[in-house]
């Protein structure tokens, strides 16, 4: 029953590096082969877990135009665990499930657009399904304790305004997805993040019971690539 396989795959091994510091939410520093090179941050997650100084990372070289940040960061290891840090990957993966039919939520292929305003907000994904609408925002989480996947790491009003948009969308007669990416395979649950963002954490609890339907999946993350891995208990308590 579980279709759920699909990979963003790299194109080339990613080179291991040393975390040194970030510089602002989007640029890190990090040493790879010997030199201090600028990189891009593609996440605007605290992550304090994962980047620390001397932390072991993954970096990919950018073709095209010379940049400032020659270079993405795309991958930490935490007690021998790659993660992902990547926070644009888990859409690509989304919407690759979504037009393959491979979620159980949605078993068939599905027209699906990205980037759609609704109320105040601009919707990851609607889709078409026959005769029906599905808003579905996707967030990329990349924080376990103990065991249990928790979003966000920092508090996020804009995150508990896609909540609030979701259960309108609802109210309205949509249907309405959260769909949580954990982008690591150390997860067994996935909870919000009642301590560092209460306001989020609630906003969750009450989209789920004007009947936002709330879905959590780990990935399966490599030196080759990213694939979406299994779907976990979601504990809103």
């Amino acid at each position: 029953e579980r279709k759920v396989a699909v990979q963003v795959e790299y194109g080339e091994i990613p080179r291991a590096g040393r975390f040194v510091e970030r510089v602002n939410r989007f640029v890190a520093r990090v040493i790879v082969g010997g030199r201090e090179v600028l990189a891009h941050v593609p996440s605007s997650g605290r992550m304090a877990e994962l980047l620390y100084p001397g932390a072991q990372v993954y970096v990919l070289a950018k073709g095209g135009a010379p940049r400032k940040t020659p270079v993405d960061l795309i991958l930490a290891r935490q007690k021998g665990v790659l993660v992902s840090v990547d926070a644009r990957l888990p859409n690509r993966l989304v919407c690759r499930s979504l037009e393959e039919g491979r979620f159980p939520f949605f078993p068939k292929a599905v027209e699906v657009e990205q980037e759609v305003n609704f109320g105040s907000s601009r919707m990851d994904f609607r889709i078409k399904n026959g005769g029906e609408t599905c808003f579905l925002e996707v967030k990329s989480v990349t924080l376990v304790q103990d065991g249990r996947a928790i979003f966000p790491d920092a508090p996020t009003s804009r995150g508990t305004r896609h909540l609030a948009e979701l259960a309108l969308a609802r109210q309205e007669g949509h249907r309405a997805i959260a769909l949580f990416i954990v982008q690591r395979n150390d997860a067994h649950s996935f909870s919000p993040n009642w301590e560092t963002d209460r306001d989020f954490a609630a906003g969750l609890v009450q989209a789920a019971a004007a009947g936002v339907e709330v879905y959590a999946y780990d990935c399966t993350v490599t030196l080759e690539g990213v694939s979406l891995g299994v779907e976990l208990p979601v504990v809103l308590s």
